[in-house]
């Protein structure tokens, strides 16, 4: 491999180590949000999106899988589908976490989920966040220190 190559690859592993950093932040934040006397759903289940999306970018900037500039889980989960069919098992959840990149983020008649939607939007993002990193090598999802 040329030095150029390496450059590139050692850039590409970066970017992804970084998306799947960001996204394992997006779930720790969503827990802390979620816990205490005054927990924040409206924002705990934001972040579950938001764990969902930048993992699932984070596996297409891997396997080299330009993007556009897209909060629609659907489409993403559709795109990676495309590159590897086990992702078409995931696009119900995909279905389902998709909504809250804006569900509760402005005023309407609901202000907030309740407990369970946001227990199992978390949920669903956990697994989903699993299954990614169990298709990458492991130093690209390993916790910082």
């Amino acid at each position: 491999m040329t030095e150029r190559e390496n450059s590139y690859m050692d850039a590409k592993r970066s970017l992804v180590h970084n998306w799947l950093m960001k996204s394992r932040r997006d779930l720790l934040s969503a827990k802390r949000l979620a816990r205490g006397p005054e927990p924040y759903l409206d924002t705990a289940i934001y972040h579950c999106q938001q764990s969902v999306e930048k993992a699932i970018k984070g596996w297409l900037v891997y396997h080299d899988q330009p993007f556009g500039k897209t909060h629609d889980l659907r489409l993403l989960v559709t795109q990676a589908s495309e590159v590897d069919a086990r992702f078409t098992d995931w696009f119900d959840i995909a279905v389902q976490v998709s909504p809250y990149a804006t569900a509760y983020r402005y005023p309407g008649e609901v202000l907030e989920p309740i407990e369970d939607e946001y227990k199992q939007t978390f949920k669903a993002a956990s697994k989903f966040y699993e299954f990614i990193c169990s298709l990458l090598p492991f130093e690209l999802s390993a916790p910082e220190k």
